[in-house]
């Protein structure tokens, strides 16, 4: 998606265009562990694009990764673990959160 700006400042990228290129620059440094939280003001295109990328990353180079995500929805896919965390305390852990209801689930979808 970045391509067609790649003569372009950084600095004059839309916020969710200055993400992605955030995490292009990380993925340069082929970090074991790479943190990244979502930007709820970007466009969700770009959002999703992010973590299409963040998914492919870590299938095809299994590399670790923490996400802070503040909008649950479209994000089982990619977790193997979720935390539910209220006021700074885990409340709930769950390994395997896709498959059934849980308090994480209920908690960002209602179910």
């Amino acid at each position: 998606m970045l391509a067609s700006r790649r003569k372009q400042m950084a600095g004059t990228l839309s916020g969710g265009e200055q993400q992605m290129l955030a995490v292009a620059r990380a993925l340069m440094s082929r970090p074991r562990l790479l943190c990244a939280t979502s930007r709820a003001s970007a466009s969700p295109l770009i959002v999703r694009e992010v973590f299409n990328v963040l998914q492919r990353v870590n299938t095809e180079q299994q590399m670790a990764m923490l996400i802070v995500e503040q909008n649950g929805r479209d994000r089982p896919r990619i977790a193997s673990r979720a935390y539910l965390l209220e006021a700074g305390e885990v409340v709930s852990r769950d390994a395997n959160h896709c498959a059934r209801a849980t308090p994480v689930r209920r908690a960002y979808l209602g179910y």
